[in-house]
């Protein structure tokens, strides 16, 4: 028995020290936010209460690394308070977030296969959407080439609903089929610059009235573009994106869609080693759309997988959670104010004017009227306070000033004269560098 267990020790312990040079971390972040909600996402009707809640985010990440190869895996609980009782077995809100394993080949090579998010750029088209508790991965297989300071990454995906015997129908809501993607991006001194082709099929189904699939197929959306141009020069900077779409809708449509901005960003310095900065920020965002009397062709464009709550005012009144998608587009009109006392606390102000990018007609009878092209304008302010390494506070107020036009095109008659949102919120992520989260200068 003596030998036997001196065996095992030796065995043991001759495979840990052979594995030494692996490395294991564990680690995690917690998210939980309180928000009052009167007009977020959507215009609220008079005679409607708010709703106020919390919901938490708690996720634990381990990755593993040997030689080249590392293994990652995020596992999430996201849940509202009150949601469950207190004595339970199970539930349904602990998911999966990645789960994915990287291979480095060579100096400059390597292969990523799993669920993984694809963060880019400004997140505008392609991002982790980390402001919504839930986040977004993809299921991909990502190539990459990174040299200095160019990268290349290319990559697709092909999805199914189910381990089948045969083919079946694909049905789930709001995912592509197929995927490809590529896409590059480089320096050189004063210029940062990225292109960006996307192109993915969905899949489009008939059915007869008992349920019988008739036919099905797949239509393809590309989507080109500029996701990053940026000069900068001392305390300014000019940035820049641009993104086109072609090919078809969900519905057969022929699509021809864009999205571009430009911003002009200027930081003065008031006490550099304190940490005391003012940053300014103005500039426009342009999406296309298409007139709500229809059309032969969709001109709608969709930012499909962005972080969109950055982007159009923090209210979620536009292309969040499929609120304004296929409609008449968005011109934003944006002034951004940043003041930081030191290294850790701010406050910010950010105030948009909105506009309906096509023509937005009263469609009556006998008449159809056209309607003025300003839906309206949004005040945000955020205050950030990093309290330590692994704990910071967030809070916001944002409140929007609605016209008859924003009303009239979202079918509401009635809604109130008060539209406002705040929330407050908590973040602990002791190994991230990201100590805010959904805020843009």
């Amino acid at each position: 028995m003596k030998k036997r267990f001196v065996t095992i020790f030796s065995l043991v312990l001759t495979m840990a020290l052979s594995d030494s040079f692996a490395q294991f971390n564990l680690d995690g972040q917690i998210l939980q936010r309180s928000e009052y909600r009167n007009g977020f996402g959507s215009l609220i009707r008079d005679g409607q209460d708010p709703a106020l809640f919390t919901a938490h985010r708690a996720r634990l990440q381990a990755q593993y690394t040997l030689d080249n190869l590392t293994f990652y895996m995020s596992v999430q609980d996201i849940r509202v308070w009150g949601s469950t009782p207190q004595v339970k077995a199970t539930d349904n809100f602990l998911s999966v977030h990645e789960a994915w394993a990287q291979l480095k080949i060579g100096d400059f090579w390597s292969v990523k296969l799993g669920r993984q998010e694809l963060n880019y750029d400004n997140f505008r088209f392609l991002g982790n959407l980390d402001w919504a508790l839930q986040a977004r991965a993809h299921d991909f297989a990502l190539a990459k080439y990174e040299k200095e300071n160019m990268k290349f990454h290319f990559g697709g995906a092909y999805n199914q609903a189910a381990q089948s015997l045969t083919d079946q129908p694909f049905l789930v809501p709001n995912q592509y089929k197929i995927a490809q993607m590529a896409r590059y991006e480089n320096k050189w001194g004063k210029v940062s610059f990225s292109a960006l082709f996307w192109n993915d099929g969905r899949e489009w189904q008939n059915f007869d009235q008992n349920g019988v699939l008739l036919e099905k197929g797949v239509r393809y959306r590309s989507t080109l573009g500029i996701p990053t141009l940026r000069y900068n020069s001392g305390n300014s900077q000019i940035s820049a994106f641009y993104y086109h779409q072609l090919g078809k809708d969900l519905t057969g449509k022929e699509l021809n869609a864009y999205n571009f901005s430009i911003a002009y960003n200027h930081t003065i310095p008031l006490d550099k080693e304190a940490g005391k900065i003012w940053t300014l920020s103005l500039g426009t965002e342009h999406i296309s759309g298409t007139s709500n009397l229809g059309g032969d062709g969709n001109r709608s464009y969709n930012p499909l997988y962005g972080t969109n709550h950055l982007f159009n005012g923090y209210m979620d009144l536009f292309f969040v959670g499929g609120t304004h998608e296929n409609s008449v587009g968005l011109e934003d009109y944006f002034l951004r104010s940043r003041y930081a006392f030191n290294k850790k606390f701010f406050l910010q102000s950010d105030y948009h004017l909105f506009y309906a990018q096509n023509d937005v007609f009263r469609i009556g009878q006998p008449e159809v009227q056209l309607l003025n092209s300003y839906f309206g304008s949004e005040l945000d302010l955020t205050l950030g306070w990093i309290v330590s390494d692994a704990f910071s506070i967030q809070a916001g107020y944002s409140q929007f000033f609605h016209t008859d036009t924003y009303a009239y095109l979202k079918n509401v008659s009635n809604a109130k004269d008060t539209q406002n949102w705040a929330y407050l919120m908590l973040v602990f992520r002791p190994t991230m560098k990201n100590k805010f989260i959904g805020i843009l200068l």
